[in-house]
């Protein structure tokens, strides 16, 4: 072998060109190999290429060698697989735009330079509304740390007025939460947590929570925050609105038994009354935004009980007319 300035870091250099430049299709020659690492001053022979691929392959890294050359076969990440995750966050309402292209552009780098350039066809939502809040994964950073070291926290909490100004919750009081897990909804962020005050659980959305700070308090509402559901609890709150938790039956027409099905998965009690219709049984959480999840449903799934959700659902319709 031919000495020269840069030996001692060759083999890193082969594996960066295997890694960024090559594929099946893009298989790298021995000559390649040597003319470009001739352009980093490194200057070798061509069994020290072989010798050099071979390390690698009994390192670990899946070398294939062919008589068009050699290239990275299998990945920690296949090309459709990055397409699939980079398609999730281009269209994520909850990572910034900023962060959509940061991300997207790490991912990228998992792959060789001809599968990058296939992954910059990725899908492409048009007038998606992206989240304005940077902070947020400073949050989520805050909020791991809290429940981790099983601390409560404080945070101010906003909304948008009427002049698309956002204005402080309470007046800007801090909250102050046992936090116990993050949630991804309706393509949103929420902390579910513990209100020592009104003792009972609450969500919040992460993007709008600022100004949290880490507590020395110790966490409350361990007992109540076991009794429920997770994976049924984003089902159960309709747009992650609060209300009053319940049992309701329902009869609908057969041709929207598919659609409590998506709603609420395979393990709702579904039976069939007639030719035409079924009863099934779901917990929710009673609130205006599931008697609108009703109606817009176009009549064809009514509710059958309990009585107080009748009412209740009959009492707001009532409000709509003229």
């Amino acid at each position: 072998m031919i000495k020269g300035e840069g030996q001692r870091v060759r083999i890193l250099h082969v594996l960066q060109l295997l890694w960024e430049q090559s594929d099946e299709e893009h298989p790298i020659t021995a000559s390649e190999f040597l003319r470009r690492l001739e352009e980093k001053g490194i200057r070798c022979e061509r069994k020290t290429i072989y010798s050099d691929l071979k390390d690698l392959e009994e390192f670990g890294f899946d070398v294939i060698r062919t008589q068009k050359g050699a290239y990275i076969g299998k990945r920690d990440f296949e090309l459709p697989e990055l397409k699939l995750l980079a398609d999730a966050v281009q269209s994520s309402k909850f990572i910034t735009e900023k962060k959509s292209d940061e991300l997207i552009d790490k991912l990228s780098l998992l792959l060789s330079s001809e599968e990058r350039r296939q992954l910059k066809s990725r899908v492409m939502v048009r007038n998606r509304v992206k989240n304005m809040n940077e902070s947020i994964y400073y949050n989520v950073d805050a909020i791991n740390e809290a429940i981790q070291s099983d601390n409560q926290i404080q945070f101010v909490y906003w909304n948008w007025n009427v002049k698309k100004e956002t204005m402080l919750k309470q007046e800007g009081e801090p909250y102050v939460i046992s936090p116990w897990v993050l949630m991804w909804e309706n393509e949103k962020y929420y902390m579910v947590g513990y209100d020592n005050e009104e003792q009972k659980l609450k969500h919040f959305r992460v993007d709008k929570m600022l100004r949290i700070e880490v507590l020395c308090e110790k966490r409350q509402g361990k007992t109540v925050f076991g009794e429920i559901d997770l994976s049924s609890y984003g089902i159960e709150n309709f747009g992650m609105f609060q209300g009053e938790r319940e049992t309701v039956t329902l009869y609908g027409n057969n041709e929207l038994a598919s659609v409590l099905i998506d709603r609420f998965g395979k393990d709702i009690w579904l039976h069939q009354r007639d030719e035409k219709h079924f009863t099934a049984v779901v917990d929710v959480v009673v609130s205006n935004q599931f008697f609108g999840w009703i109606t817009g449903l176009g009549g064809k799934v009514q509710i059958e009980g309990p009585q107080w959700v009748v009412d209740s659902f009959a009492e707001l319709l009532g409000q709509f007319h003229i």
